[in-house]
């Protein structure tokens, strides 16, 4: 195990369950995503506040400032570890779909990961 998986989960050995790298990455991303600032102790300034989006009515402009306000985000918490490339966001019949491209700053590797919640 090199990382800790999220969400938490003891494995079938009864240790803690770890992911590779790579899935750790998203792993984290998810994290900032969904967590509002203020929330984590003694680390105020973590989160994305995306969650608070998710009950305004979806539109062009919510869309663009939902992509800026994630890219922001991940670039403050996650910056040192990946390269933002590309940050799409789109509210479809009811549902918040961000789509996030980035490299790997380790191995150069370039990913697209996909996060939805229902609006």
């Amino acid at each position: 195990m090199s990382q800790i998986g999220f969400p938490y989960r003891i494995a079938r050995t009864g240790i803690t369950q770890g992911s590779d790298p790579a899935s750790h990455i998203r792993e984290l991303i998810e994290q900032v995503l969904f967590t509002s600032p203020g929330e984590r102790v003694n680390r105020p300034s973590f989160g994305s506040g995306l969650l608070n989006l998710v009950f305004s009515p979806g539109s062009n402009e919510l869309a663009a400032a939902t992509q800026f306000l994630v890219h922001g985000a991940l670039q403050q918490n996650l910056g040192d570890r990946i390269l933002i490339q590309a940050v799409e966001a789109r509210f479809e019949e009811g549902l918040l779909t961000v789509v996030v491209r980035y490299s790997l700053r380790a191995t150069g590797e370039v990913r697209e990961e996909s996060f939805a919640r229902v609006a």
